[in-house]
């Protein structure tokens, strides 16, 4: 989740001589093609439902969240919003946003669009910069902490001594660090049952798969596959959805099964909305893209 210029960090080398397009994955719904809902921003990031399945998303660089509504009507949601990237819907209701201007973590009442700041550092130190947010069934939250320079920071170096993936519990204020081993972790997504968390090490070119134990900790660190991503989601049959070059989809087992390809140089982020949580919406630079799959997102 990473705007221009830094788009090429943990894109896979690409084919150097032409070779046949990878097959589209089995996902994808009988004939259906990748439409292009809206286009015009500056660099969309974010994607993520609430629970009737209307799409937030954010326009970064522009400094706004904008809506996709399940009747296809497009609307600005807030301005001034933080620089959000990255965001997931708690329990509640209340948006999560990783507010990267101030290095902070936000929550986003939809009913007014009001905003309060979860977290605001580590250890009396800035964030490197929150950049993709997970929230599991009770509550408790994980995040990726990746440095990228942002145009709109005074600072230019990092105060964190690593790039982590921290986990906050429902109303507490003190971030724990679960993951510090990863070169720059990125996309992160999670199952329905809040037991399994993924987390795209974007760098390291390495998606990985945790177990998550009640505390917040994590264990038995797997290697998913051998790709990293920006951002990233997961379907109710257990498909992990990575972006980059297209949407590459991985089965369950971490075995590639199939590429959406994108017509843009990144795309950045996908989810499941639409009224009935079939379709996939898709982040790629200036628009925001969609198609209708065979499965359903989880909610």
């Amino acid at each position: 989740m990473n705007p221009r210029p830094l788009l090429l960090i943990g894109l896979s080398t690409l084919p150097l001589t032409a070779q046949e397009p990878p097959p589209l994955p089995p996902v994808i719904a009988p004939g259906a093609k990748l439409e292009r809902l809206s286009e015009g921003f500056q660099f969309t990031e974010g994607p993520t439902p609430d629970a009737a399945g209307n799409v937030y998303f954010t326009d970064q660089p522009n400094n706004r969240i904008l809506k996709w509504s399940i009747e296809g009507k497009l609307s600005t949601f807030k301005e001034s919003a933080g620089r959000s990237n990255g965001m997931f819907f708690e329990p509640g209701g209340k948006l999560i946003a990783c507010a990267d201007e101030n290095n902070e973590l936000w929550a986003i009442d939809v009913k007014d669009a009001s905003s309060t700041v979860r977290l605001k550092g580590f250890e009396n130190k800035r964030l490197n910069g929150p950049n993709d947010v997970w929230v599991r069934p009770d509550g408790g939250l994980y995040f990726t902490d990746p440095f990228y320079k942002r145009p709109w920071w005074q600072h230019t170096a990092p105060e964190q001594s690593a790039q982590r993936v921290y986990f906050l519990a429902k109303n507490s204020s003190t971030a724990l660090p679960v993951a510090d081993d990863l070169q720059q972790p990125n996309g992160i997504t999670g199952t329905a049952d809040g037991k399994t968390l993924f987390v795209a090490d974007i760098r390291g070119k390495q998606t990985w798969k945790y177990a998550i134990q009640p505390d917040g900790t994590l264990t038995e660190k797997t290697l998913f596959c051998a790709m990293g991503s920006d951002g990233m989601t997961i379907d109710h049959a257990g498909n992990i959805y990575l972006t980059g070059k297209g949407v590459t989809v991985f089965d369950p087992s971490g075995k590639q099964s199939g590429v959406i390809p994108v017509p843009e140089s990144w795309t950045a982020n996908v989810c499941f909305g639409g009224k009935d949580f079939d379709t996939l919406f898709i982040t790629a630079m200036d628009s925001l893209y969609a198609i209708k799959t065979n499965v359903k997102g989880v909610r």
